[in-house]
């Protein structure tokens, strides 16, 4: 084989390595695509040497090659008109939720003047008490209270809506933290209260929906296990 051959053979190779290394980083080969290697493949022919032609077996296998990287290429093309097709899916449903609200842990909480905050504590072991604070949008306290004993399962508690000196704190943004005495040491548990549904959002990459909450906070859609009205 020619020198002018090698090179050619050399430089068809690495056009397929390189096809793989783009496909294989979800580009789909958009720098170099099959009119390219066909050229390539043609120069190739046209360069060879008459008296030490390439071996059919060698074209055969570079044209399954290319055969197999399309066959692949195709695919990953396939695969992402999937995922934005369940993505939009994905927002017309959790569209649904906009202006409902759903069970966040330790996220701020709209209270109405006049109203009550209930939250819910998961306490598989039970707890000999439970300490509950409430803070302000602000980061300052506002009320403490204390629960009883608690059996395992999920506890339910519920603040009046009422500052230190029993006066009705005003409407705003409200979040609750709460400490459980279990088997005889404190711990922080999570309260899971319910938050109002603003916007969402979707993540182009995985096509995930995130749900934006009153206060900032965002949950992904798929980890909300409780909505209510």
């Amino acid at each position: 084989m020619s020198v002018d051959t090698l090179s050619s053979a050399k430089l068809l190779g690495n056009v397929t390595r390189y096809e793989e290394t783009s496909a294989a980083k979800g580009r789909g080969g958009e720098d170099m695509g099959k009119q390219d290697f066909l050229t390539l493949f043609t120069a190739q022919l046209k360069s060879q040497n008459p008296l030490d032609p390439v071996k059919n077996e060698a074209f055969v296998a570079q044209l399954a090659q290319f055969s197999q990287l399309e066959a692949l290429t195709n695919m990953q093309g396939s695969m992402d008109n999937l995922v934005n097709t369940m993505s939009g899916e994905r927002m017309l449903n959790g569209a649904t939720l906009i202006g409902k609200k759903v069970s966040v842990a330790d996220s701020l909480t709209r209270l109405q003047q006049g109203g009550v905050m209930e939250g819910q504590i998961d306490l598989p072991m039970g707890a000999s008490g439970i300490k509950i604070n409430v803070f302000n949008q602000q980061g300052g306290l506002v009320q403490e209270f204390l629960a009883g004993p608690q059996t395992p399962g999920t506890a339910t508690v519920q603040w009046d809506g009422t500052d230190a000196m029993g006066t009705p704190v005003p409407s705003g943004l409200y979040r609750l933290q709460a400490t459980a005495v279990v088997n005889g040491k404190t711990t922080d548990v999570s309260v899971n209260t319910l938050a109002t549904v603003q916007s969402l959002s979707t993540n182009p990459g995985d096509g995930s929906v995130s749900l934006e909450l009153d206060g900032g906070k965002s949950v992904l859609m798929s980890d909300v296990k409780r909505v209510g009205l």
